[in-house]
């Protein structure tokens, strides 16, 4: 019986316990083998011998892997202190490893619940042949044992990485979304400023985004003709801003709507394309949007008037790196380029729908 019990108690795991069980039974089963193979005996002789034998390894082995084992090698002052333990507390168990389980054998025997297959020369021949059995069981049960926290230990790893993406995607939804509605309030505002008579059916067309958002966009995806939709409410608000000098072209070809995408995964690239684009240009305005959806393959494009001459990459603002960060958790095989051409920014977005990130 392990000794400082109080000091190395643990709390009590039914899936421990019965992991333990299973391994019992499969050493059992191993020894029980090797015993019709060895000895004239049949099966059931074996099979009560060990499985006598391997509930007392069990028993001990238990207490050693579970509540020895780690008090040993808990942190001390100095390193001496866990040797000498160590050196005690392995002596102790290697008697009751061998005396301990020659002792349970007698029992068995005098129960009747244990066949002895061997006559033997003298005690220690006993002790030493229970011995066997005993070093067998700690070698057995420790590897099991290890593979068994290894994998304990990846599943805990792969939750808390699954639970940190999801944080994280929360996270920036959680910037995306009131950004994006402080840009369409900034878009009212101007309008009630103005004393437009827009301003109510704006205010109308804000509510169905916010009604979307609130209802629509709590999930992981949604439809990509919910998303659809929401594009087009988003640039109808937008058109109530502008004259009829503004040139929008918004089209797509896809080939499901009820395909799965994040809610407001595409947004923030047309929202820059009003904000960063249509907004600043004073000589024709144009947005040209286009979606293609085929065999899982989404291609989005997004044009816009720039008012400056083409300079290459553009620094890129909280919509578009949360968009990019939000790609990175979601997809593993996609492509986001946001580029400034000859008087245009030019946004292109494909995604592998099929590399989407199973959590």
């Amino acid at each position: 019986m392990p000794i400082f019990i109080s000091e190395m108690k643990l709390p009590f795991d039914s899936k421990l316990v019965k992991f333990y069980l299973w391994v019992a039974l499969a050493y059992a089963a191993l020894w029980v083998l090797g015993n019709v193979h060895k000895f004239p005996v049949t099966f059931w002789q074996a099979a009560g011998n060990n499985v006598w034998r391997v509930i007392y390894v069990t028993f001990i082995n238990f207490f050693f892997l579970e509540y020895t084992g780690p008090f040993i090698i808990r942190k001390r002052r100095f390193l001496i202190y866990n040797i000498v333990l160590g050196v005690i507390l392995v002596w102790i168990y290697c008697i009751i490893w061998s005396y301990g389980l020659y002792s349970w054998r007698l029992l068995g025997i005098n129960l009747h619940m244990y066949t002895a297959f061997e006559i033997f020369k003298s005690k220690n021949d006993a002790i030493t042949s229970q011995m066997g059995f005993s070093v067998g069981s700690i070698f057995f049960f420790g590897t099991i044992k290890h593979i068994y926290n290894y994998v304990k230990l990846r599943q805990a790893a792969q939750l808390l990485r699954i639970e940190k993406q999801a944080a994280e995607l929360n996270y920036l939804k959680s910037q995306t979304n009131p950004h994006f509605l402080f840009n369409t309030l900034n878009n009212i505002y101007v309008l009630a400023r103005d004393k437009s008579d827009l301003a109510p059916e704006s205010i109308l067309r804000l509510s169905k985004i916010l009604r979307f958002m609130l209802y629509e966009a709590g999930g992981s995806y949604i439809a990509i003709e919910h998303e659809l939709k929401i594009i087009n409410d988003y640039i109808a608000l937008e058109k109530l801003r502008y004259d009829e000098s503004l040139n929008i072209n918004f089209n797509y070809d896809v080939e499901d709507m009820k395909q799965a995408l994040p809610p407001l995964l595409l947004i923030p690239l047309v929202e820059n394309a009003f904000k960063h684009g249509a907004s600043e240009t004073r000589s024709q305005p144009f947005v040209d949007i286009h979606l293609s959806v085929s065999k899982r393959q989404l291609t989005f494009s997004v044009k816009n008037s720039a008012e400056t001459p083409g300079q290459g990459n553009i620094k890129e603002n909280i919509g578009l790196s949360n968009l990019r960060r939000q790609l990175a958790l979601l997809y593993t095989d996609y492509e986001l380029s946001v580029k400034e051409a000859e008087s245009m920014f030019v946004a292109n977005l494909k995604i592998n729908l099929a590399s989407h990130v199973k959590n």
